[in-house]
């Protein structure tokens, strides 16, 4: 009788366990943006404010559905954020998304240009399992390689610095560009020898620098993605950012798969890919180092995450690397130029076709 109730325990303590389980963000662990015109206000800085209230009111917006978004600022600013479970590692599964504000533009002025321009702000991901099972992120960090991690435009082991500035200093206006009201607000410096400023702008009066940090200097490293911006109007009024093929936060619309994470993309910091059983912690941090005339500096938006298989997602991995794993199980994937997988091809283009005799280039006429 005694092992019947014992047993009968532990089933409805596994159940409610189960139930207990939440798809979304429960915890921010930590919240350092880099200097932007959205810092101190997505969300909310106030006097007095620590690291700790401030992590408090980033997970307050993007934790548990909430969706509300968070601003990365400028080059290398982050955000730290768990789980309550381990996101299982599917194979060739996408296993969790990551929204943003991406968008793509219906008005670009270029009609030639590819459609998947606007508003797309990438950001790298970074993922952690609880390896040592202390719930806390302290164990190695994994980025997953996306589209552009093998580009040669893509600088790795990328270091850059700002500099808190003077809030009360004479200001240097740009008298071509009436929105710039100082041209030399924020200054960087990073270590491939490059010198620059976050400019101030005439749309947000509150210090750029996070307030809340009592260092007169922020650091971030990590890997800079090649600007992804073209001036399409030729007259610095009409910006358009470009997204990536795939593997970035606030790259493409929310509505996109190619919002959408796989853990077999994970690399260490040599490259080489890992094996995880699943992740507990994700990190994204802004992968751009940009100016883009009146929209101001890129910076990476982030609204919440959540765990595609506690939703009923079963979305294949139709990247790059989704079409190696479906080339081993000897089928046959076919992808745009773009890195994107698509039905068998019929419309005229070219395309890659991926199976277990190789890889080829073919041409749909």
């Amino acid at each position: 009788m005694k092992r019947i109730i014992f047993t009968i325990t532990a089933l409805l303590v596994a159940a409610i366990g189960a139930i207990a389980q939440s798809p979304y963000i429960n915890r921010v662990y930590e919240y350092r943006p880099a200097p932007g015109q959205f810092v101190n206000e997505m969300p909310s800085y106030e006097e007095g404010d620590t690291p700790e209230d401030m992590a408090r009111k980033a997970e307050e917006c993007i934790a548990h559905d909430e969706r509300v978004l968070i601003s990365l600022g400028s080059y290398g600013g982050y955000v730290t954020f768990g789980f309550d479970h381990m996101i299982e590692n599917r194979p060739g599964k996408m296993d969790f998304q990551i929204l943003g504000n991406a968008f793509y533009s219906n008005a670009n002025p270029n009609q030639s240009a590819s459609k998947e321009g606007g508003s797309c702000e990438p950001g790298i991901v970074m993922v952690s399992h609880d390896a040592n099972g202390n719930g806390e992120p302290d164990d190695a960090w994994y980025e997953l390689a996306g589209s552009e991690y093998d580009n040669p435009a893509t600088v790795h082991n990328y270091r850059i610095t700002y500099y808190r500035p003077d809030e009360d200093k004479e200001r240097t206006p740009n008298p071509d560009y009436k929105f710039i009201n100082d041209t030399s607000y924020v200054r960087w410096a990073d270590n491939l020898g490059y010198t620059g400023h976050v400019y101030r702008n005439v749309y947000h009066h509150q210090s750029y620098y996070p307030q809340w940090i009592d260092a007169d200097s922020l650091t971030f490293e990590g890997a800079l993605l090649a600007d992804n911006y073209v001036d399409e109007s030729g007259m610095g009024n009409y910006y358009v950012q470009y997204a990536y093929a795939w593997g970035y936060a606030d790259n493409h619309p929310n509505t996109d798969n190619r919002s959408k994470f796989n853990i077999e993309w994970a690399v260490n910091h040599e490259g080489k890919r890992v094996s995880l059983p699943g992740i507990h912690f994700v990190k994204v941090y802004c992968a751009v180092n940009q100016y883009c005339g009146w929209l101001g500096e890129t910076s990476t938006e982030i609204m919440g995450a959540y765990d595609l298989h506690l939703v009923g997602d079963d979305t294949d991995d139709a990247t790059e690397i989704g079409c190696i794993r479906q080339s081993a199980e000897n089928k046959v994937a076919w992808y745009s130029l773009s890195g994107y997988r698509v039905a068998e091809p019929s419309v005229p283009g070219i395309y890659i076709e991926h199976s277990s005799k190789g890889v080829r280039k073919v041409i749909v006429k």
